[in-house]
């Protein structure tokens, strides 16, 4: 085990656990404040910023008050659908807001035609670029890679269920036509899985591409339901097809040794889209800490 790169890794739980930007009605009544508390019960270092955080001034305050930072924050660039240059601007504004609250990186999807927000088949309906779409998107990126880097910041690419960049091969192309110097990868352990059903091979190829990482596990039943009935991305994931690590088939601590052996430096954010009517937010968060603590640390 490479010690440095253990000692380097800073971990967090993304709030969407407790409220969804994609739709703002689940966990509406999970404020703030009791998100952050939940986060420091369940010992976690930090979170990334969602749609409904307040401004910098307000929520640094009640960060330092609990000790915790910002990893990042998801940002939806448009690069083939829009001109860059508009996308740049809007994405300028999201590089302030992260700096202004001490964050690391910012999480960028292009959700020109994707389907993850809509009714139809996540499984079958997934957008495809043209091959000037691809040379379009990845010269945008490195743009806003350049961007990123002026406020101390990396960009990485999340690939996404229901989007042009989901699959493997998909990733490979996008690291293939982009700068590896302005353009990292987010590695997400529950999208590549539903995505391919392999989340290895996606971090065996590009680790050292590797700049932010997603633990998100899978519930092999529910995804095979979901798959079969042609469900939405909302609908799998309100159905309970992801939820946090030890609930679920992939085994973290595969993938973390991995991590380490490669002197992976960075966040480790536990993620996972579910209902918190049903999935108790601060429940799962201490599932998966327990999980961690016992099982993926000690490998």
């Amino acid at each position: 085990m490479n010690m440095a790169a253990q000692n380097a890794i800073k971990w967090g739980i993304a709030p969407i656990g407790w409220r969804n930007d994609d739709i703002p009605e689940i966990g509406k009544n999970n404020n703030l404040q009791q998100i952050l508390s939940d986060i420091v019960v369940a010992k976690f270092e930090g979170t990334e910023a969602g749609g409904f955080f307040p401004e910098p001034e307000v929520l640094n305050k009640e960060l330092k008050l609990r000790n915790l930072r910002i990893a990042g924050k998801w940002f939806s660039s448009f690069i083939i659908r829009d001109d860059v240059e508009q996308t740049a601007r809007d994405f300028a504004e999201h590089c302030a807001y992260l700096k202004a609250v001490n964050a690391d990186v910012a999480v960028v999807s292009e959700q020109t035609y994707s389907v993850q927000g809509t009714d139809k088949n996540v499984f079958k309906e997934k957008p495809e670029f043209t091959d000037a779409e691809w040379t379009r998107l990845c010269e945008g990126l490195n743009a806003l890679g350049e961007a990123a880097d002026k406020y101390g910041l990396k960009l990485v690419y999340h690939h996404h269920m229901g989007t042009g960049v989901q699959t493997k091969a998909e990733v490979d192309r996008l690291m293939a036509g982009t700068d590896s110097k302005l353009v990292h990868l987010l590695y997400d352990t529950g999208h590549i899985y539903v995505s391919d059903g392999d989340y290895l091979s996606l971090l065996e190829a590009h680790i050292k591409r590797i700049a932010h990482v997603h633990f998100k596990d899978v519930r092999p039943e529910i995804l095979e339901k979901c798959r079969a009935e042609g469900k939405s991305f909302l609908q799998s994931f309100l159905a309970g097809m992801f939820t946090v690590p030890g609930d679920g088939l992939i085994d973290f601590a595969e993938v973390y040794s991995f991590l380490m052996q490669s002197g992976y430096q960075g966040w480790i954010v536990i993620e996972a889209e579910q209902d918190p009517e049903i999935a108790n937010p601060l429940e799962y968060a201490l599932i998966a800490r327990d999980y961690l603590d016992s099982y993926v640390l000690k490998a």
